[in-house]
């Protein structure tokens, strides 16, 4: 978007003049896929509130999932379609089964139900977010010349969006990175808007964090590390920081999500450390609502690098370690934290570099050099989008109200 602030107040005359907007949102499966593109409706619906329009929106996913929940939460309209799904494998060979085969057969009937949708719905912009779902959805956008926007997560390049991209008006990434991963003839399509992330995160309050963890340990003086390997935990991690402590503990606090399947066994390990610095160590098996605030509380973040946890780390300018989950889908996750390193904007110890050793050496920089901790914090924060859910709303209404 060359002029966001221009842009926007041309798409707001725009809104003005046409009175409402219609428009259907399609993504989901995973959390990485669903939120950015609630955000990205809650912006649009501001927007389109600001200009005096109204704006009617159409979710459109998998029955009995995460998206139509969390549709359901934000007053979103929601319909359902059965997309195939293209299980992968990093074993090609392994995707020839008979699930694979079975959805296959679905793709066609899917598109057909898609176009159902799109002709009854009338939208006059498509945003397509990823997952399985999306293909008969933008394909659908596209056979009905419905103006249609694609968002991608990650740093590559998504097998939907990969699909779509030649179709798609607007291509709209999180990352410059993903640029030269899209076929030359789009590249004039795609716009870098960001990953948007839950508004609720830039608003937390560090006080608000020790009084909802009931943390009598917390010592204030004290730098706080937060340890998360996401919602189930990352037992690679879990093993690693165990080694630290507690001489971790002499210069740090510690919140430790841990995930369900190490909880006992963390917790029964914190048992055992020196009652000086026992309760600066807080375990817990998920952090939920209290998140923003936690964060907000961090200093350092000990974290994987799916692309939903690093638009939240740099949009808030954490200094983080970062520890790629090995296995993830064409090495996303280390292609993210190889991302960040480049630009000073994180450490990043990948494959056989993931050693206590290195980790003890990566935290005690980030915890106890507070320049070095700030030019890391200054780094995240110039690779951030905090506008990321607008600028997606925007793109989405550039296209709907021309």
């Amino acid at each position: 978007m060359p002029n966001p602030d221009a842009d926007r107040d041309s798409i707001l005359r725009r809104l003005s003049s046409r009175g409402s907007v219609r428009v259907i949102v399609a993504g989901g499966g995973t959390g990485g896929h669903t939120y950015p593109a609630v955000a990205a409706v809650r912006a649009l619906r501001d927007l389109v509130a600001a200009s005096g329009a109204t704006a009617e929106v159409l979710w459109v996913g998998t029955p009995d999932s995460l998206e139509q929940r969390v549709a359901s939460e934000n007053d979103i309209e929601f319909t359902g379609i059965k997309a195939g799904k293209l299980r992968r494998d990093r074993n090609p060979l392994k995707m020839l089964n008979a699930d694979n085969a079975r959805d296959a057969f679905r793709v066609p009937v899917s598109v057909l139900a898609a176009q159902g949708v799109v002709r009854r719905f009338r939208p006059d912009a498509v945003l397509c977010t990823g997952g399985y779902v999306c293909a008969p959805i933008g394909m659908a956008a596209a056979l009905r010349r419905r103006p249609l926007v694609i968002h991608e997560q990650t740093t590559g390049i998504g097998k939907a969006n990969q699909l779509l991209a030649r179709m798609a008006d607007r291509i709209a990434l999180s990352s410059e990175a993903s640029l030269p991963l899209l076929p030359a003839k789009v590249r004039g399509r795609a716009v870098v808007t960001g990953n948007p992330i839950r508004p609720a995160l830039v608003s937390g309050d560090p006080a608000a964090a020790v009084k909802a963890l009931d943390w009598d340990g917390y010592t204030p003086e004290l730098p706080t590390l937060y340890i998360t390997g996401g919602a189930q935990g990352a037992v690679q991690i879990n093993d690693l920081i165990r080694e630290l402590l507690p001489a971790l503990l002499d210069s740090a606090n510690v919140i430790h999500q841990c995930g369900r399947r190490s909880y006992e066994q963390v917790r029964e390990f914190a048992t055992t450390l020196p009652e000086a610095v026992r309760g600066r160590y807080l375990v817990r098996e998920f952090i939920g609502p209290e998140i923003a605030d936690v964060l907000a509380l961090a200093d350092v973040v000990l974290s994987r690098s799916g692309a939903g946890t690093l638009a939240e780390l740099t949009t808030l300018g954490k200094p983080s370690v970062l520890i790629p989950y090995p296995h993830s889908v064409g090495g996303e996750q280390i292609r993210n934290a190889r991302i960040l390193a480049e630009h000073n904007a994180a450490r990043a110890l990948i494959g056989d570099d993931a050693t206590a050793a290195n980790l003890r050496a990566a935290l005690t920089e980030l915890l106890t050099e507070s320049d070095s901790r700030a030019a890391v914090s200054a780094a995240a924060r110039a690779l951030g989008h905090p506008q990321a859910a607008e600028d997606l709303a925007l793109t989405v209404l550039d296209l709907a109200t021309r």
